[in-house]
């Protein structure tokens, strides 16, 4: 999982709800809130909103559904406070959030950023991506960013972002909350099936990680699975990939491990892994040449059609037998289908996710297209409740020949849910309207 997750994801699940720490939410259920007057309710209402709002760095592309909402988004984005007061206020109130979680968010950038060999820090390589072509999905604005992922800013704050979301939403784990995150997925397509498959007199054992970010999920896959001769990861920001290849080269030590300097976590140098900049739609990579393809935390970032061309690609580079591997927000989950019916809290929630509507309305489009790729020449699909919120999907690439399920046999099996009808997972995130001490 190369993104932030929410988030992810992303920097917006922890700055959606940086102002809820310790305090009551507008969004809460009835018996989580203090009564208040209606006009005190209606400004806290209107504060919070403006605050939630800004902390996402970027105007809201997609309109909220209706009535209030629309207000109080329309009256945030049209104060001047929002980006000379309210951004940097909510940034701050992330960083602390950080901070209390044992995570040196402000050494550790401070230390990334001043590596006099990092590209960031060559002047005869100033502004030398302004003239790449990225494809115009990607030139969003994303997460808390303006540029989106097109800058050394949101590339520096990724992997801090990811630890803080983890730390926020896994609370009695703190600082090691992303790992759990993360653990959760890796267990559940382990239960699906999910191995590094190996052909006879095969020599190069290849896992490719679409999206990888600034590589966190591709490091992870690397330590998971020693037999794979080399971990591919991909990401269309130049700038994640450099920040990326950076930590790698060094090998940091992490803080608290009682290192003076260096990173959030310990990174070790592995010569198997490669980040490269490029598109996850048209890779050009060797075709049935890759054992594994990951992608983590991704397809919500893109419009329903471009995840579609990934998945073709997936399949492409896939070796028989090969496997695509997803971990994903659910949206047929319990848990985030009753956060997007409250139309105002989705609004802010997918303020700075400009495809998040897509991508949950078409889930089903976008796992039936999975399954018709997938399901010819003997493949199969199978997905499961990762966390209380999330899949895993393990879809594996057929050998040849025909194929028709028989005797009832199914090419999906969608082990999200129980006989019953309830979620497989307990969702233990922590609720919009709870502290991390409650």
């Amino acid at each position: 999982m190369g993104r932030s997750f929410l988030l992810s994801p992303p920097l917006l699940v922890v700055v959606a709800f940086a102002f809820f720490h310790g305090e009551a939410s507008a969004f809460a259920p009835a018996s989580h809130r203090r009564p208040l007057s209606p006009q005190r309710h209606r400004a806290q209402l209107l504060v919070r909103s403006m605050q939630q709002a800004a902390e996402t760095g970027a105007k809201p592309r997609s309109q909220p559904r209706s009535g209030l909402g629309q207000q109080l988004l329309n009256l945030a984005l049209a104060s001047p406070l929002w980006e000379y007061v309210l951004v940097p206020q909510a940034r701050a109130s992330i960083v602390k959030t950080a901070e209390e979680n044992g995570i040196p968010w402000v050494a550790a950038k401070d230390w990334l950023k001043s590596q006099p060999n990092a590209p960031w820090n060559d002047s005869n390589q100033s502004n030398k991506y302004d003239t790449y072509q990225y494809p115009e999905y990607y030139t969003k604005s994303f997460h808390a960013y303006s540029k989106g992922n097109l800058s050394y800013d949101a590339a520096f704050e990724q992997e801090l972002a990811s630890r803080a979301i983890g730390a926020r939403n896994f609370p009695k784990f703190g600082s090691k909350g992303e790992d759990v995150f993360r653990g959760a997925f890796e267990k559940k397509l382990e239960e699906l099936g999910a191995c590094v498959s190996v052909q006879p007199d095969q020599k190069e054992v290849t896992i490719v990680d679409f999206g990888c970010g600034t590589g966190t999920s591709t490091r992870r896959l690397a330590q998971q699975y020693s037999k794979a001769t080399q971990v591919i990861g991909i990401d269309l920001s130049p700038y994640f990939i450099d920040v990326g290849q950076t930590l790698l080269k060094l090998a940091p030590d992490a803080m608290y491990n009682g290192s003076d300097e260096g990173w959030i976590t310990s990174i070790d140098s592995d010569a198997r892994i490669q980040l490269q900049q490029g598109d996850i739609a048209n890779t050009q990579l060797p075709s049935n040449s890759a054992s594994v393809v990951n992608i983590g935390l991704v397809a919500h970032e893109l419009p329903t059609s471009v995840a579609k061309k990934v998945v073709d690609e997936a399949y492409r580079i896939l070796q028989p037998n090969g496997q695509l591997w997803i971990s994903e927000m659910d949206f047929e989950s319990p848990a985030y289908r009753a956060q997007r019916e409250n139309a105002m809290l989705f609004s802010l929630l997918r303020a700075t996710e400009p495809y998040l509507d897509e991508y949950a309305d078409g889930m089903p489009e976008l796992r039936s297209y999975i399954v018709k790729v997938f399901g010819r020449n003997g493949g199969s699909v199978k997905t499961a409740a990762a966390t209380g919120r999330h899949y895993a999907l393990v879809a594996e690439k057929g050998q040849g020949g025909s194929y028709e399920a028989t005797n009832g046999e199914k090419i999906l099996q969608d082990f999200r849910f129980r006989d019953d009808g309830t979620y497989a997972e307990e969702d233990t995130h922590l609720k919009p309207w709870e502290s991390k001490d409650s």
